[in-house]
This record gives C-alpha cells, sequence and structure tokens, in this order.
C-alpha cells in the first residue's frame, strides 16, 4: 500500500485505506477502534505498542 506515512493519523489511515487493518491487528495493534487512537500518528501508536515503526512500514508497503 502506497501513500500511508508515519506521520498519517490512524484515523487518516483507517479511513484512506481499511485494508491495511489486517496489518495494523496482526502488527500487535488492536486499538484500531479506540477513539484516542484516531489522532495518534502511526508512528505514536507502534511507539506506545513496542512495534518497531521501520519494520511496519515495511509490511505496510508490501502489502
Amino acid at each position: 500500500m502506497t501513500g500511508i506515512t508515519k506521520e498519517m493519523t490512524m484515523g487518516e489511515i483507517i479511513t484512506k485505506e481499511p485494508d491495511v487493518i489486517p496489518i495494523l491487528m496482526s502488527a500487535g495493534m488492536h486499538c484500531i477502534g479506540c477513539p484516542s487512537s484516531a489522532g495518534e500518528s502511526l508512528e505514536m501508536a507502534a511507539a506506545v505498542h513496542g512495534i518497531d515503526i521501520d519494520e511496519l512500514m515495511k509490511a505496510i508497503e508490501q502489502a
């Protein structure tokens, strides 16, 4: 998937590319529907969950 950046909010990503949800869930980001995650950047959410943002971005880009 292209067009997703680590600076985008989770809300933007889910709205723009809902197909990314299974990738995020498999990475351990089960907060997809959490109201506070909607305003967090992908990078911030990854950090909260202890997920390497660069590895996550690779997985998203390869999907």
